[in-house]
């Protein structure tokens, strides 16, 4: 029997722009993908690259009065697994952009969005168990 390698989907949720980045369970390490702008384009990614699950990052609840309130993140979670039927998975993306800041310098051509994306996305790699 052969076990089918889950793809997954990391998301820096912007309202300008959202930052994108791939990985499988087999390899676990995350790369940057690329940037959209428009929930349409995220539906497309994931059509086009047969993602199976989608890890979503948001703000803990000391960053959200920065940023946007906590029901902002449910609805995008929820239109995401309405519109695609895929398995979304919050993560916290605490320092996420910081950290992008900083591979920025070693990844170049990588947006500070999909690098955000990858910290995200290795994060919950990191931690599961597959």
């Amino acid at each position: 029997m052969t076990n089918k390698t889950t793809k997954y989907l990391g998301i820096d949720w912007g309202e300008k722009r959202i930052g994108l980045s791939l990985a499988d369970n087999e390899l676990k390490i995350a790369t940057p993908f690329k940037t959209v702008s428009s929930l349409n384009e995220l539906l497309l990614v994931v059509e086009d690259e047969d993602i199976d699950e989608l890890i979503l990052g948001v703000h803990t609840e000391r960053q959200l009065d920065k940023y946007f309130n906590t029901e902002k993140y449910h609805d995008v979670a929820a239109e995401l697994r309405e519109k695609t039927g895929k398995r979304v998975i919050t993560v916290d993306e605490v320092m996420s952009s910081k950290l992008a800041d900083h591979l920025k310098i070693a990844k170049n051509g990588a947006s500070r969005d999909e690098l955000a994306a990858t910290v995200i996305l290795q994060s919950f790699l990191d931690g599961s168990s597959d």
